[in-house]
């Protein structure tokens, strides 16, 4: 049967475009993401806005990597009606609007290869486990060069440097600003360790929101980075021999309006819910990582001795660990949450919070044991040391986490079969292509010696 909207939505659509006319809308975007986390977009006449909000607009599925095979391409992006938000117009040029949507098939069914819709789908399994919310704070880090073919950096700052160090300070304020406009709290900003790197750390929300606003925010990043003449960078190791990017996720479980992770009369503030999440996180971890840390690159800023986690172990002050429990403002209930320290600002926010859920709640399902927490800093620890604190590694390469993926069950039922295999079949053919490349290190030491 075609999509039909409520009564309600009816209703809403008449406010929006009420919205749309009083601010002289002149274009709608809806925006969506491929498997990998491109933001796609279709461009909207005001003619057409009231038909596009009521029963959505095709598209062709089999252009857009991860979505539909060629003989079953017709797909439908709806609107998300919650999600309309007016752009700033210095962002723009012109007064637009946006709306996330959500895929259709034309028969209305919802289309399995959405993204979106799959995080929706771990929502509800986490709703059944009798959670209301799975709030999350990411904390995005990303570079600022000179243009997209040179890694030249804007500054030579380091860790929490101000000014004149800092050049970079006025384009991540007014950054900050615009996101500030559209509606997306901002807690606070820095320069980071890196030349040229840059942190804003966003205020936690729940996580479908939370993901829209991570696409939203890294659009904004690198709209305002060209409109100030350079490029900014989610790519994870871009700089050899410096700290890489990633994208901490803070993040815990709430029912009737109170943190499930808090127990006041634990050493930790962790209940036994916490610690069966991070038992169910560190248990998985191999298996979700190709999903939080997608891209060949990713695996270049997971290595020792440049603050990225390589051990599976989880502490309270140690950074040098998987997860840790931020320490600011112990004790307080809504406070008490987990870091998950190995996800990369690259990968796709629908997928990576997706899994991260599956394998706690995996860990809640099981009851899985915590071990010891580990507070020593491992990147010192030798191999036989690490053994002694059965601390494990998470995959070096790309391929490994690949094959690890493979074999999880737990990523397989998040993400479903159709989104599951094709995400194996990208990362195939991109290993392949990598794999084939003949670097200049490759030339450097061998042409001359062999």
């Amino acid at each position: 049967m075609p999509i039909v909207r409520t009564a309600a939505e009816l209703k809403k659509i008449q406010e929006i475009l009420k919205t749309a006319q009083e601010n002289n809308i002149q274009f709608i975007k809806i925006w969506f993401v491929d498997i990998l986390g491109n933001l796609k977009s279709l461009a909207i006449s005001h003619r057409e806005f009231e038909y596009a909000l009521t029963e959505g607009m095709g598209l062709d599925g089999s252009s857009i990597e991860g979505f539909a095979r060629i003989y079953e391409s017709d797909l439908v992006a709806l609107p998300d009606l919650d999600t309309f938000t007016i752009l700033p117009e210095e962002l723009m040029g012109m007064p637009v609007a946006r709306l996330f949507c959500d895929i259709k098939r034309p028969d209305g069914k919802q289309f399995e290869g959405d993204t979106r819709y799959i995080l929706k789908k771990n929502l509800a399994e986490m709703k059944k486990a009798g959670f209301d919310q799975f709030m999350v704070g990411p904390e995005l880090e990303f570079f600022y060069f000179k243009d997209d073919k040179n890694i030249e950096p804007l500054d030579k700052g380091g860790y929490y440097d101000s000014i004149p160090i800092d050049e970079s300070h006025s384009l991540r304020r007014k950054t900050m600003i615009m996101l500030e406009k559209l509606g997306i709290r901002v807690e606070y900003a820095h320069h980071e360790v890196a030349p040229s790197q840059h942190e804003i750390d966003l205020r936690y929300d729940e996580a479908l929101k939370m993901a829209d606003n991570v696409i939203t925010y890294k659009a904004v990043v690198k709209m305002m980075a060209e409109q100030h003449g350079c490029y900014a960078t989610f790519m994870p190791k871009p700089m050899q021999g410096q700290n890489g990017s990633g994208m901490h996720v803070h993040q815990s479980l709430f029912k009737d309006g109170k943190n499930t992770f808090f127990d006041a009369k634990d050493e930790y503030y962790l209940s036994p819910t916490a610690k069966h999440y991070i038992a169910g996180v560190m248990e998985n971890v191999k298996g979700i990582v190709a999903i939080t840390n997608q891209w060949v690159n990713s695996y270049k800023r997971l290595v020792p001795g440049y603050e990225a986690p390589v051990y599976i172990a989880w502490g309270r002050k140690n950074r040098s660990t998987l997860i840790r429990i931020p320490q600011v403002k112990t004790g307080k209930p809504n406070a008490t949450r987990i870091e998950c320290r190995f996800p990369d600002p690259a990968c796709n926010p629908y997928l990576a919070f997706s899994v991260m859920l599956a394998a706690g709640l995996d860990g809640i399902k099981r009851k899985l044991k915590l071990c010891d927490p580990v507070e020593d800093n491992i990147f010192k620890m030798t191999k036989e040391e690490r053994k002694c604190h059965k601390i494990d590694n998470l995959p070096g390469y790309l391929f490994h986490a690949v094959d690890a993926l493979k074999a999880s069950d737990v990523t397989k039922r998040a993400l479903g079969e159709h989104t599951f295999e094709k995400f194996i079949a990208n990362k195939k053919v991109e290993w392949d292509q990598y794999r084939l490349r003949i670097t200049d290190y490759e030339i450097e030491k061998y042409l001359p010696l062999l």
